[in-house]
């Protein structure tokens, strides 16, 4: 995610200069099959084994893809041949056709690997059988879908702007004269676009295009010479494992699942007989997930036209790395995590079709391209064997809880309770917000000294998420057809993922957004920093978000123009006659919770890869990436299962004056013997695994190591006395947590429980509401409050 910066993205505020100069070994992904029997990705028949004498029979893998995920009409398939059989005399077929010429010897005992191409739309039957003697057989079904989608998210979302010029790719391809999307126009002579319009591109496609371009001595890109001659300016690299090569890139670009991919690997000067194109390649590979961004989709997202647009990409290349990416990735276009993570498989599929499986697949990205990784490790197992998530969070979806309180809270501090001396001491603003705020730090707003991270890093998300009328996908969305098409679009992550969370009858798509029951400030009033008169009209007067459909336009400073209202004060539900009739809260939709936990967009904690969660320490920033969030990924791995040894947490001091050093380079030297480890003892799990380098620890901020290993973060989830990062490094809270709430946050909504049982068990500390205050509290909350000893509303 980042922090807003006038127009339609959230902008991060931070990001460091990251570098890998030191990468890694590597792992295969998993295949489709099961370890033991038959699946959906192994063919397998007892009946034979019975028959044989119990010795296995022929088997079928699709090693790019799940066999009932194959797309583009291809897919990289091994057959495991029985050691009582000659490989040559294996036949493979595809829907009756043979296809054995296709196979050869693979790299591992006794199978044959090919690429099977050619498949119809649907269901294919691939089977393979020995010709004479000891006959065996083997059958397998595979489902093939289009390569623009979609495989299991569903519609796909309309309208949705074509980026492919802005990425140097030219116009989209035309797949309709229905004037449904992008007009596409006819060139003239000199290769330029004409007023003719020739047809209209709904899904935005292009060929794929492979270029080769080269590393410049003073630090460019520039496309290498047709004739193979060698620029004067070409610069050398070292790879991982010691080779000085040129630094050419072969760079394939193209559309899948209606976004524009990149693959990039290290390519020899002259592609030959004796130098193949992927020669040059350590066979290990890199999931890029960008820098991060809160889109609301409509857009095909621009790639940009260098590779330096993928994050991190020079270093990995540098090292022989290759390094696979997708604008589906990026989460400044959208944040469907279903969407991204269907089209990260699907890339990942091209990629082992054209090159065969990685040793290895590394996930690296920052911020939403962090969080996407624990998404992603949990939702599809095989897609990355570890990750290094940046600045990253547990998942998007269950920010938006605690984000979703900041401009109700801001607004009560500045406007409805303004008089009160309280809200000028900035530092006070925790007490509410639970996150970081400081009298010192510059705000945006007002120019002076005194803010918080509500306003420095998250104002302008409320609107982003929540107002249907506040919103655009940039250039080309003007030319969209048919014309007003682009004003029907409803500008919420609700709509953009109505797939998910579904559709009410009015047309708007359903809200998660819950604070039924929250009483905002309640650990303050308990520790008393608030008063009970306090307490109740703070609670009487916060309010909530209208609906969508009774939202209007922005003001200042989101759209130029009309009245100053940074807190979108114009769409929140407030109190008619300051506080005496209690301001209505808003109630989520119990369906489309319960449809976020189900589809996967809240990480839950299933994931058992090596983590290494790194992120520079930005809290005196009031920077949005605040350093909770690896604890509450943390506590979730281990209400899952039991502990996190498989994820290790890093911080790096930026105090004062900025970020000045990475932990990448030592990051990925860590997964690297992690990884190593793995091979070598995989009867071992992965924590028992995981190499002392991959401890957690705490670096200064010049890079020195100040403290490692497994009690460095005590006190933080646990009640022992603070470790040494943990001293050094402290962390704030979120507006739920200092109203009760627990620490993970995993939750939308609460269980409610009557204000007279809350007052029973001492929910308020010390203070024992009299008659009339709690007839208060009955009249502020009418349905209850919130009981957190009980499991969330919606949760399975």
């Amino acid at each position: 995610m980042r922090s807003p910066s006038g127009g339609r993205r959230l902008r991060l505020a931070v990001i460091a200069s990251l570098s890998m100069a030191t990468l890694l070994t590597a792992a295969g992904p998993a295949v489709a099959s099961a370890p033991d029997g038959p699946s959906p990705g192994r063919s397998h028949d007892e009946s034979h084994d019975k028959a044989n004498g119990g010795k296995h029979d022929l088997q079928i893998t699709v090693v790019s893809s799940r066999p009932d995920q194959v797309s583009g009409g291809d897919a990289r398939v091994q057959v495991q041949v029985p050691d009582d059989v000659s490989p040559q005399r294996v036949k493979i077929r595809l829907n009756g056709a043979e296809v054995t010429r296709e196979f050869s010897a693979g790299e591992q005992r006794r199978t044959l690997v090919g690429l099977v191409d050619g498949m119809r739309a649907g269901v294919n039957v691939l089977t393979a059988e020995t010709v004479g003697d000891h006959h065996r057989d083997a059958r397998l079904t595979l489902t093939n879908h289009s390569i623009t989608g979609p495989i299991f998210s569903g519609p796909q979302q309309e309208p949705f702007v074509c980026k492919t010029e802005q990425s140097g790719l030219g116009q989209p391809l035309v797949d309709n004269h229905d004037h449904v999307g992008l007009p596409v126009f006819a060139l003239d002579a000199n290769g330029q676009k004409t007023d003719q319009i020739v047809g209209w591109s709904r899904d935005c496609s292009v060929k794929p295009r492979v270029d080769l371009v080269y590393r410049t001595t003073s630090g460019g890109w520039k496309p290498l010479p047709a004739d193979g001659s060698r620029p004067s300016d070409l610069a050398t690299t070292t790879t991982s494992d010691g080779r000085d090569v040129d630094f050419v890139v072969r760079w394939e670009r193209g559309t899948i699942n209606r976004f524009i991919y990149s693959i990039a690997m290290l390519s020899p000067l002259q592609v030959d007989g004796g130098h193949a194109a992927d020669s040059v390649w350590n066979k290990r590979l890199i999931y890029s997930f960008s820098s991060g961004g809160v889109g609301i989709g409509h857009t095909q997202g621009d790639l940009g036209t260098t590779i330096d647009g993928m994050f991190n990409a020079e270093e990995g290349l540098a090292a022989g790395y290759a390094v696979a990416y997708s604008t589906g990735n990026d989460t400044g276009n959208h944040y469907n995590l279903q969407v991204g993570g269907e089209t990260a498989l699907m890339v990942k599929e091209r990629f082992i079709e054209e090159y065969g499986k990685p040793l290895y697949t590394v996930g690296v990205g920052a911020s939403g391209g962090g969080l996407q990784q624990y998404v992603y490790g949990q939702n599809h197992p095989g897609l990355i064997d570890a990750a290094i998530p940046v600045y990253a969070y547990p998942d998007m979806v269950t920010q938006g809880i605690h984000v979703g309180d900041c401009e109700l809270l801001e607004y009560f501090m500045d406007v409805t309770d303004a008089a009160n001396p309280k809200w000028q001491n900035w530092d006070n603003r925790q007490l509410l917000e639970g996150l970081n705020s400081s009298s010192t730090v510059r705000n945006p707003y007002t120019g002076k000294p005194g803010s918080s991270e509500c306003i420095n890093g998250w104002r302008g998300l409320s609107p982003l998420t929540l107002n249907p009328h506040y919103g655009s996908a940039g250039s080309n969305q003007n030319l969209m057809e048919p014309k007003g098409v682009m004003d029907t679009v409803k500008w919420t992550h609700f709509d953009d993922l109505r797939n998910i969370y579904g559709v009410k009858p009015d047309g708007f798509a359903r809200r998660t957004f819950d604070n039924v029951g929250v009483q905002y400030g309640l650990q303050a009033l308990r520790d008393g920093a608030l008063t009970p008169e306090e307490f109740l009209h703070l609670n009487a007067t916060v309010g909530g978000w209208k609906d969508p459909e009774d939202m209007v336009q922005e003001g200042a400073p989101f759209v130029p123009g009309g009245t100053f209202d940074p807190w979108s004060s114009r769409n929140m539900t407030l109190s008619p006659d300051g506080g005496a009739t209690p301001a209505p809260r808003t109630e989520g939709d119990v369906g489309a919770i319960e449809a976020a936990y189900r589809s996967g967009l809240v990480f839950r904690g299933r994931i058992d890869i090596p983590i290494i969660d790194w992120r520079h320490y930005l809290e005196d920033e009031l920077n949005m990436h605040n350093s909770r969030q690896s604890f509450a990924s943390r506590e979730r791995i281990i209400e899952a299962h039991g502990n996190a040894d498989n994820q290790a947490i890093w911080f790096t001091d930026a105090r004062p004056g900025g970020a000045q050093s990475s932990q990448l380079p030592e990051a990925f030297k860590a997964i690297d013997t992690w990884m190593e480890n793995i091979r070598e003892h995989p009867e071992r799990t992965v924590g028992q695994n995981k190499p002392s380098e991959a401890t957690d620890r705490c670096f200064a901020t010049d890079g020195r190591l100040i403290a490692s290993g497994r009690n460095v973060w005590d006190g933080i989830l646990d009640h022992k006395p603070d470790g040494a990062c943990t001293e050094l490094f402290p962390i704030h809270s979120t507006s739920r947590i200092v109203a009760g709430g627990p620490f993970d946050e995993d939750m939308y909504k609460c269980r409610l429980q009557p204000v007279d049982k809350a007052v029973a068990r001492g929910d308020y500390g010390s203070w024992r509401p009299d008659s009339t205050q709690r007839a208060r509290l009955k009249q502020i909350f009418p349905a209850g409050v919130c009981d957190y000893t009980k499991p969330p509303v919606g949760r399975p």
